[in-house]
């Protein structure tokens, strides 16, 4: 039996009387108690949250019960699909004894049920095709994906300020490559005024870019830009769409695919309109493996990613970070985290103990649970959890026995995948579109500048041969050193008037944001 100090304890954390998100059940000393359930308000759900836990503690289960309940709410969901498990959304689940234990435990009412689901994919091979313009990305996660140092990352900056000031159009990496040729050649005087650039740092650059291609990652730039709009759908029957952006076919792009998550995110902040708080969210969002996003993560892009995470909640979009451990999040970023759902943590070394005792820091003291014990103690399926209670403060942890998902916690069979990618969206995003962009736009000028220079050098040998015809016939006088002839003059003035006129050709400049914002499209958002 659970203390009753405990359960009364719960009934006032865990009201039942707003939407919410059913967690599961009480859990002390190995006993359950179907009465009250920790819920998680539907209203707090903007407020963010953590799924934490070691390997094989029923971290990608708890995700999947959370985003259905959010569908069922009309909430649609945003998640990443790395081993390619969560593909069973789009069917029922199927019921066994073990299944109806655990509802029973729980006091759950379970019921089979699928889910509408689309799939997104890096590759195209898997779902619709996400892509993303350079511009669009900016020169600040475009280096995180590179892996570049701190100078390097500010040449990089630099570049795309010169673009932005002289309307070059960076799609995709064969604009950038274009660019960055032209800055070290024909256009080399032009960015001195930005400081210059060295050859030695454009190679690196170009060979990071070539690497990166090599992994057949320089698909995901271009266009058609995804629209993220197509992530706030709800179906006729008022369910939320889950976005399923499918991962198994590029595990060796860690860097690439969470960098490009964190783009998503960033362009929902820069775009979504002001709402203040609502009875729901109108997008949750799952950063699968979050700790890619702060490796190798300089001061900037953390302070960027947590001026994101803090302020976007006011927009309507709720962030669910999911890893191993609390510490894998930068601690500005973690500060955020209202709702926390924590697996068990293993303490086998040293550094894991230093985790487990920072992870049980991070969540409210009580009486009823040894924190630190308790994170080692639970079993799979369970966990420690607070939340934020609809006045805004944590709830006191809980151990919590979760109840089972409603959709098949295996994925879909091959053919049934299949089917489900013959969709519209699929469709409107297979075939890349290759528009006027930076290489050919700095084609056409340098050949432009090029024909000019060789109209004005064969100007000038007809003028100097016309010279040579005049003073062949003119009385010789004696001169005190070699002069020039009139063609040889006239030559040199067009010369100079010609080079002036390229570097008025190259200058022109529009408004984009260095981060980049898309090209000719309107923003409409929900």
């Amino acid at each position: 039996m659970l203390p009753q100090t405990l359960l009364d304890e719960t009934r006032a954390a865990f009201p039942t009387d707003a939407p919410g998100v059913t967690l599961g059940a009480p859990l002390h000393g190995g006993h359950s108690h179907p009465e009250p359930l920790v819920r998680i308000p539907l209203a707090m759900l903007n407020r963010h949250g953590l799924i934490a836990g070691a390997t094989g503690t029923g971290k990608t289960k708890t995700l999947q019960l959370i985003a259905e309940q959010l569908s069922d709410a009309g909430v649609p969901v945003f998640l990443a699909d790395i081993k390619g498990d969560l593909s069973g959304l789009g069917a029922a689940g199927t019921s066994s004894a073990r299944i109806e234990q655990r509802a029973a435990a729980c006091g759950y009412d379970w019921t089979a049920s699928p889910y509408p689901i689309e799939f997104l994919s890096m590759t195209g091979a898997k779902g619709a095709q996400l892509r993303a313009t350079v511009s669009s990305f900016g020169p600040s996660l475009l280096a995180k994906v590179l892996g570049l140092n701190d100078t390097q990352s500010s040449v990089l900056a630099l570049v795309f300020k010169y673009c932005d000031d002289h309307d070059l159009l960076l799609i995709d990496f064969e604009d950038l490559r274009a660019v960055l040729q032209y800055l070290t050649n024909d256009g080399a005087a032009d960015i001195k005024q930005y400081g210059g650039i060295s050859k030695q740092t454009v190679g690196v650059l170009l060979r990071e870019m070539i690497r990166l291609e090599s992994l057949g990652a320089a698909q995901f730039f271009g266009e058609p830009e995804f629209d993220l709009d197509d992530l706030f759908q709800v179906e006729r029957d008022g369910r939320g769409l889950i976005s399923l952006l499918e991962l198994s076919d590029v595990p060796d792009k860690p860097q690439a695919w969470s960098t490009f998550m964190l783009w998503m995110l960033a362009t929902l902040y820069n775009t979504l309109p002001e709402v203040g708080d609502l009875d729901k969210p109108k997008l949750v969002f799952f950063f699968d493996e979050a700790h890619l996003l702060f490796d190798g993560a300089n001061k900037a892009l953390v302070d960027q990613i947590e001026t994101v995470i803090r302020l976007i909640r006011s927009k309507g979009v709720g962030v669910f970070f999911v890893t191993q451990s609390p510490t894998d999040i930068a601690p500005p970023v973690l500060a955020q985290l209202g709702n926390r759902v924590q697996h068990a943590l293993r303490a086998f070394t040293a550094n894991d103990e230093r985790a487990l005792r920072a992870a049980a820091r991070t969540f409210p003291k009580t009486e009823h649970y040894d924190i630190q014990e308790t994170l080692t103690a639970l079993g799979t399926g369970e966990a420690l959890v607070t939340v934020l209670t609809k006045r805004g403060t944590p709830t006191p942890s809980v151990a919590t026995l979760l109840v089972p998902p409603r959709a098949s916690m295996d994925p879909l069979a091959a053919d049934e995948f299949n089917r489900r990618l013959q969709t519209p969206q699929v469709r409107k995003y297979a075939t890349a579109i290759d528009r006027d962009s930076a290489s050919e736009m700095l084609e056409r000028r340098v050949a432009t500048a090029r024909e000019a220079a060789a109209n004005a050098a064969t100007q000038a040998e007809t003028i100097d041969n016309i010279g040579r015809q005049s003073a062949n016939t003119a009385t010789p006088s004696r001169q005190r050193g070699p002069q020039l002839t009139e063609g040889q003059k006239i030559a040199r003035t067009i010369g100079t008037s010609v080079a002036r006129s390229m570097a008025v050709a190259v200058a022109g400049s529009i408004t984009r944001g260095v981060l980049g914002a898309m090209f000719g499209k309107p923003t409409r958002r929900r």
